[in-house]
């Protein structure tokens, strides 16, 4: 007994010494942290070109420009609304159909699932879906199906893919590991494993991040008519390219009113699922 205790007294400067050299080492990289990130909002400042004094200096012609949309012209307000249900229409298919893509691909992608050499390429792929815009891919597919909104469906579809997927994993990386290895332990599948062991898991994540995408999508979805892609964007750009901004205005007050419509609803789906 008095061994051990003569043992830990004689430890105890040695463990006090590296604990110092820990700390001090934390020390060290918390201020490196904090001069690199001062470093990247400085680079950052100057990229951007960031200049708020001009904002306040030419605030006046921004409130000409505003002024211009009023009143607003209601005169085609009902084409402009089935428009906006085609673009609703839109965010709801190329949703659905990244959801359900996007299953397999976090599956593929979370470490806790499968081998690295699964996970790094798949991962890519959902990197190289993500980074490049809708627009981009509304106009690869206006090549390939023409005009329309299918063209824009399928530019959601590929892009929430690679950010679904990525939330997807995520949510997949953080479950718990124990159901998981009580149905390994009766002779399950890999399949049954993810059925019955991941999926019961992150279902309220996943259902929460589809229910936000689609919202996003719809937002999004307003845009890609510029490029052809059909939906409420074609009015939008022809009415900006003619100079008619009343009837910009009317569009963007259906728009909020259809973003804040979908919001509400998804808020009580989300509470009613989750």
């Amino acid at each position: 007994m008095r061994s051990q205790n003569q043992t830990i007294t004689n430890a105890s400067p040695t463990v006090v010494a590296m604990l110092e050299k820990e700390a001090k080492l934390l020390n060290i990289k918390r201020v490196v942290f904090f001069l690199l990130s001062v470093a990247a909002l400085i680079f950052a400042y100057n990229q951007s070109e960031l200049n708020f004094p001009l904002l306040l200096q030419q605030g006046d012609n921004m409130v000409e420009y505003i002024r211009a949309y009023f009143p607003p012209d209601f005169t085609d307000w009902k084409y402009y609304f089935s428009e906006t249900l085609i673009t609703i229409s839109m965010g709801i298919w190329g949703t659905i159909m990244a959801a359900i893509a996007a299953v397999p691909l976090s599956i593929l992608a979370s470490n806790n699932m499968c081998p690295i050499w699964v996970v790094q390429p798949t991962r890519r792929l959902l990197d190289a879906m993500r980074a490049i815009n809708e627009v981009v891919f509304a106009l690869i597919f206006v090549v390939a199906v023409g005009l329309g909104p299918f063209a824009g469906v399928l530019a959601l579809f590929v892009h929430t893919t690679g950010i679904l997927g990525k939330l997807f994993s995520e949510a997949v990386e953080s479950i718990e590991p124990g159901p998981i290895e009580g149905i390994r332990a009766t002779g399950a599948s890999q399949i049954q494993e993810v059925i019955y062991g991941v999926i019961p898991q992150v279902m309220p994540l996943w259902t929460s991040f589809t229910l936000y995408r689609f919202e996003s999508n719809v937002r999004s979805a307003s845009v890609l008519g510029i490029v052809g892609a059909g939906g409420i964007g074609v009015s939008l750009y022809q009415s900006f390219g003619s100079f008619e901004y009343q009837k910009v205005c009317v569009i963007l007050i259906i728009l909020v009113v259809a973003t804040a419509t979908i919001d509400l609803l998804s808020a009580r789906v989300r509470k009613w699922l989750v």
